[in-house]
């Protein structure tokens, strides 16, 4: 085992090193990211590395939504999920849980490091780090300076934040917490990693320091025309006039102003359009910092994933690219597009990926059908139709751009993997048991693992690049936002037992929960046998059956094969091989030998041949 976390090691830096050396094209992505084991961390919900910076009251706080309870405090990191701290007491969980906060920060990413290298990953997608009040991060205060709270002196950072003019990148500092980001940045980099940084450009918070120039001084304002702004208070009236849109009509997210708009701008498609000037101008600014601090680009992160996407223009993103590719080359773009109508239609990833906007989006289109193939759900496929599925997602894209599609499964905007499995609702319909009395909270059974672990076995060896949802290797559970954001269930904690009839009537039935070594050991298992075989980042795929729930395909280039079988039938199956031979089965280590391969019900194999 040890030799073999070496090798996975020098590979990752092997990779490091070549990518720094050599340019990527224009239009293509860059190879590293077609190698890619993703890890998507939600910073607070990560490990607590420094509680001397946990967040305070006014940390969070918003004063036209102050509904934060003035006895507030940090919540226990071990505290049951369901649970109710003394400042939640008589009070509904999803009223309080959004203000929860556990005191995850970026200390803690960096004393998990070699947690993540252990477990095999070399590539990290962080959620938003910008300053910001709320949980999620995306209500920027500061798009130019990490979360106070991340970092080890957030009253000494706020003074620096105080004394900039936010508009002037020459006026800028390095506060604590954007210095300690950059230190994750380097260890990252020594490990041989990749790091992106989540943002939206498409809106910001109520607190960001423009959109408060503009509430003081109103058409006086120098960035009134940055937001879309629907009219402004007159104030020879007793009334305020001031309206504006919010995302999604929410008011906490004020939209930068959309410009040069030349076709329809309908939700779930891509539109011509822009950002305004000015915004965007600022945007870049930002961009430039985190890609090439002080101007030095080896120092900085490796790319972006930019969230809701199809809510900006595709002139905007153009130049995004263009801009990010002339400082950083080899920097990833990938774009959150998701529903073009909910809850059946997901978006078609086409437009985004034609090497003139991004390398990739989050390929929500490849795990529907997978989980409608794998787990036990009403909208059952089989193995044929899971196969046309595919094909058609990765025949409609540029052949470079499969490979570094992300695969994610589970994020902080979906159902964890066992919960999803556990249940038998539409992807992402009435997934939390407020939507659904019925939806199942608590401890998968047994078939739910073993369903997952199979599905698992596809997404490492299938194309494009797999993606670990953070924690969901220490087999933790729930459903959709916000119980997909719990604290991780570090092996070095216990737990309070969990209340799995959480929203039910009836008596209280406690799940046991913390780290699964067993879950863990498994994902360990698939990222060494990704990492190493190349032909699974690289090689074309050819599917060999696809009847009834019997599927297999082989991953081949000119040098390296590897078959990959599934039975999901009731009962042994014998599958056909390409050729008489002894293979060596790599989630085993046992070695068959012929033209053949039975298996049991619900197994897998991952089969290499050795002779």
């Amino acid at each position: 085992m040890f030799k073999k976390i070496c090798f996975v090691f020098i590979l990752s830096i092997s990779l490091h090193t070549l990518m720094a050396q050599e340019n990527t094209p224009f239009t293509k992505p860059p190879e590293w990211s077609k190698q890619a084991i993703w890890y998507q961390i939600f910073v607070e919900r990560f490990n607590n590395g420094d509680p001397t910076n946990d967040p305070k009251r006014e940390n969070i706080s918003i004063p036209t939504e102050n509904i934060v309870p003035d006895n507030w405090a940090v919540t226990p990191w071990t505290m049951e999920w369901y649970g109710h701290d003394t400042w939640e007491k008589d009070k509904p969980f999803q009223e309080t849980v959004q203000y929860r906060r556990y005191g995850g920060d970026l200390q803690g990413v960096i004393n998990k490091l070699d947690y993540l290298q252990n477990l095999g990953v070399n590539a990290l997608f962080i959620n938003p780090l910008n300053d910001a009040p709320s949980l999620h991060k995306y209500d920027a205060r500061n798009y130019h300076h990490i979360d106070v709270n991340f970092g080890p002196d957030p009253i000494g950072d706020n003074k620096i934040i105080a004394a900039e003019n936010p508009v002037d990148p020459a006026t800028w500092q390095w506060t604590a917490a954007d210095k300690l980001f950059l230190q994750l940045v380097q260890e990252v980099h020594k490990r041989g990693m990749k790091i992106i940084m989540d943002y939206s450009w498409n809106h910001t918070g109520i607190l960001f320091w423009a959109w408060q120039d503009i509430l003081k001084h109103q058409q006086q304002s120098p960035y009134k025309d940055w937001y879309s702004i629907n009219s402004f208070d007159d104030p020879a009236t007793p009334q305020n006039e001031f309206s504006y849109t919010g995302w999604l009509n929410i008011p906490s997210l004020p939209e930068w102003k959309k410009v040069d708009i030349t076709t329809p701008k309908v939700n779930g498609f891509p539109y011509e359009g822009n950002i305004n000037s000015g915004a965007k101008k600022h945007i870049f600014d930002v961009t430039k910092r985190w890609l090439s601090p002080n101007g030095i680009t080896a120092n900085g992160i490796d790319g972006f994933r930019l969230d809701v996407a199809d809510q900006i223009g595709m002139g905007f993103w153009r130049d995004f690219r263009t801009y990010v590719r002339g400082i950083q080359p080899n920097a990833y773009l990938i774009g959150e597009i998701w529903w073009e109508s909910w809850p059946d239609h997901l978006m078609d990833p086409t437009p985004y990926t034609k090497g003139d906007v991004f390398d990739a989006v989050m390929f929500y289109q490849a795990y529907r059908p997978a989980r409608y193939f794998f787990a036990k759900t009403s909208y059952e496929i089989d193995a044929a139709q899971f196969k046309d599925s595919l094909e058609f997602q990765w025949n409609r894209l540029i052949k470079d751009n499969r490979y570094a599609m992300m695969n994610v499964s589970s994020t902080h905007d979906a159902p964890r993997l066992l919960s999803d499995f556990y249940n038998t609702n539409k992807y992402k319909y009435n997934a939390t048991p407020n939507s659904d009395a019925a939806y199942k909270t608590g401890k998968p059974d047994a078939e739910t693992y073993t369903r997952l672990r199979l599905y698992l076995v596809h997404l490492f060896t299938t194309v494009g690049a797999p993606q670990i949802w953070n924690g969901e290797e220490m087999g933790m559970w729930g459903g959709d936002d916000p119980h997909p954001r719990k604290p991780l269930w570090w092996k070095e904690y216990s737990f309070q037992p969990e209340n799995r009839n959480n929203f039910q009537p009836g008596p209280a039935v406690y799940d046991k929960v913390g780290f699964n070594q067993q879950q863990f050991d498994w994902y360990k298992k698939l990222t060494a046998i990704r990492a190493n075989n190349p032909v699974l980042s690289n090689g074309d795929i050819a599917f060999l059956t696809a009847s009834g729930k019997m599927l297999s395909y082989k991953r081949y280039n000119d040098t390296d094969e590897i078959i990959v079988l599934f039975n999901l039938e009731k009962s042994t199956k014998t599958f056909t091989l390409p050729a008489k031979a002894t293979y060596l089965n790599l989630l085993t280590n046992k070695t068959i030998s012929g033209n053949s391969c039975s298996l049991p019900t619900l197994s897998s194999a991952v089969l290499k041949k050795i002779q």
